[in-house]
């Protein structure tokens, strides 16, 4: 029996070594020297360039941040709460199709939407009125930043060919030519955007 305890308690000891302590980091270790900049949460300056370090980034191209002021391009709906985009309660509202909040949080925001761009009679893209599995979805659709274009443009005071060719070049396409969408990251975006003069 003590030499059954004794082979387990050794057994438990090196498998705690190597999965628990040795293998963490040698990945990590990896992760550093391979692509540092994903390893450290993809942080982002203001210049929209990779963050040399914490205190000069202003977010993370891996993590949605909220928009309202109508100079900016409008991220997509968080469900996270009680902050939106919160990485520490990542989750989805488990709202169905049939629930009526579901449908409440919708119309309200739609019409928050058509109330920023009045002019706008364009179908509004799904991605700007529901949230992602996660709730941290950085990006929008294309067509969402094309349904934006106009009112970020007058409220910018820009020429809206200028503020379509600047989605134009944000916009990310599928991941090897054919995993995913086409995405427009908006931070990236609306970094690009201050950064005109």
């Amino acid at each position: 029996m003590f030499r059954e305890l004794r082979a387990a308690a050794v057994i438990l000891l090196v498998l705690s070594i190597v999965t628990g302590m040795a293998y963490p980091l040698v990945v990590t270790g990896v992760a550093q020297v391979v692509f540092p900049d994903k390893a450290n949460g993809s942080l982002i300056e203001a210049n929209g360039k990779p963050a040399q370090d914490r205190a000069r980034a202003v977010g993370s191209a891996l993590i949605g941040q909220p928009f309202a002021d109508a100079r900016h391009f409008w991220s997509r709906p968080s469900a996270t709460s009680p902050y939106p985009y919160n990485a520490a309660s990542s989750g989805g509202s488990n709202q169905g199709p049939l629930n009526p909040a579901l449908a409440d949080a919708v119309t309200a925001r739609v019409k928050a939407l058509r109330d920023a761009d009045p002019g706008n009679s364009a179908p509004v893209p799904a991605d700007l009125v529901t949230a992602s599995a996660s709730g941290l979805d950085p990006h929008i659709s294309p067509a969402a930043a094309e349904y934006q274009a106009a009112r970020v443009a007058r409220a910018r005071g820009l020429d809206a060919k200028k503020v379509r060719a600047l989605v134009t070049q944000a916009t990310e396409e599928r991941q090897l030519g054919f995993l995913g969408e086409p995405r427009v990251n908006v931070l990236r975006l609306n970094l690009a955007l201050d950064d005109l003069r």
